[in-house]
């Protein structure tokens, strides 16, 4: 893990409301998805892609369904996103991808958030299950392959435990300048499964690429920083932060990195990743 030493200066919301995107003091909302709906439905197809297939990444076990029972709008203003096993112990989830993409600003910080919860099913009965927040690179949708797209993990926690990791990958595969496929990471404690914001702020404000940075938040406490420099490549940066990226929210099953579910493992909407809102500003 990559742990920076740079403190940055508290950012305090001025207005904020159950699951819906705060304001803050010198940046303006630019996107959100709030997630209001009725009950049991899919959310916005406007605004994400709902991926209805086995994507066939990392091992994983699950197929995506585009199907309320999977990932739906729960009707309080919240998307819920619930892995499912069948009587042939086969895996469902759900995916979303968004149709909307921003570049980070030359001279700016960008801020993307969510804020998140997961189901209270107790951790020795989550094993196998990844829920993950996260942001990849346009270009992959335009032939680029990965991780030279880049990849920005804001979330991720495998088998319930309360650890959160935010993660870069980037260049080549193996090794590169991301270290693949570990990819240059770091992260923080959970307090427990209840709410919790999750926060990248991308720092275009230097007129140096070099000094640029990409800084993780968990209810504005720092956990993790890259910088342009670290990477040592403008081309590579650039795909991280420099070039469109968009929003993924997703529940996977089993792979590589959590390793399969086990006889505990139970599925439901104690397994699930509730997301109250997606956001991204600007200042």
């Amino acid at each position: 893990m990559h742990l920076s030493s740079y403190l940055a200066l508290p950012l305090l919301p001025l207005l904020a409301s159950a699951y819906q995107p705060p304001s803050y003091a010198g940046y303006s909302l630019l996107w959100a998805d709030t997630f209001s709906g009725s009950s049991a439905t899919l959310p916005s197809s406007s605004n994400w892609d709902i991926i209805n297939r086995n994507i066939g990444v990392n091992n994983e076990l699950q197929t995506y369904r585009a199907d309320p029972r999977q990932i739906q709008l729960s009707g309080g203003q919240t998307l819920q996103i619930v892995p499912w096993r069948d009587s042939q112990l086969q895996w469902t989830s759900g995916r979303i991808e968004s149709r909307y993409t921003f570049t980070p600003g030359a001279g700016r910080r960008t801020l993307v958030e969510a804020e998140i919860r997961f189901g209270g099913n107790d951790i020795s009965q989550k094993q196998g299950i990844w829920p993950a927040f996260w942001l990849l690179g346009q270009s992959i949708r335009m032939g680029t392959g990965w991780p030279a797209c880049g990849e920005v993990d804001i979330m991720e926690t495998v088998n319930g435990l309360l650890t959160g990791y935010g993660t870069v990958h980037c260049h080549v595969y193996p090794g590169g300048a991301c270290n693949e496929p570990t990819g240059r990471g770091g992260a923080i404690n959970i307090p427990n499964q209840g709410w919790q914001k999750w926060r990248v702020i991308f720092d275009r404000t230097s007129s140096d690429w070099r000094s640029e940075h990409i800084t993780w938040y968990m209810n504005g406490q720092q956990f993790h920083q890259v910088r342009g420099d670290q990477i040592n490549d403008a081309g590579v940066w650039a795909s991280l932060a420099q070039k469109p990226l968009f929003f993924i929210l997703n529940v996977a099953v089993g792979g590589d990195w959590p390793g399969y579910p086990n006889g505990n493992t139970a599925d439901g909407y104690g397994s699930m990743m509730e997301v109250g809102y997606v956001a991204h500003y600007s200042t």
